[in-house]
């Protein structure tokens, strides 16, 4: 019999969970028709770890940014690969970002990367986890200008 993760479970359980909430079509929009930060998301799940926060993170990224993603096989050419450092706040909201990696071509996928993960936020309540509360996400942009996290490319 096939011994299952506890972890495992956890992460398909977020996983259902977050992708039941962007199936909504209703995203609530702000006057100009950018998505209202953390719309529909919810409260973020208890987290026990900073691999926990990453992945809730990655997971929130897509729901939170449901016409700018994809979770298909990633292109062997990509169009551009930022990099960011984000750390926290004890309650999981971001207290700074910090690029690790500039694009080398389609420099504006840095700043929709940045407006990605703060859409995103908040990360879970980390105030009882080790610091630094600090993670970083690679995204992956395809040909479309759209990214997959590199945390869920498994």
């Amino acid at each position: 019999m096939p011994c299952i993760d506890p972890c495992f479970k956890r992460a398909a359980a977020l996983t259902a969970a977050l992708l039941t909430a962007c199936s909504s079509p209703n995203v609530p929009r702000s006057s100009d028709g950018a998505p209202v930060p953390s719309a529909g998301l919810g409260v973020p799940a208890p987290v026990r770890s900073m691999s926990e926060v990453r992945l809730q993170a990655a997971h929130r990224l897509v729901a939170s940014n449901p016409g700018g993603t994809y979770l298909g096989t990633v292109p062997d050419v990509l169009l551009a690969i930022p990099v960011l450092e984000v750390e926290l706040h004890g309650d999981g909201s971001i207290r700074r970002i910090h690029v690790l990696r500039r694009p080398g071509q389609a420099p504006e996928t840095l700043q929709m990367a940045i407006d990605a993960m703060r859409r995103a936020a908040p990360f879970g309540d980390v105030s009882r986890l080790p610091r630094p509360w600090k993670f970083s996400e690679t995204f992956l942009f395809n040909d479309e200008r759209k990214f997959k996290p590199r945390t869920l490319d498994n």
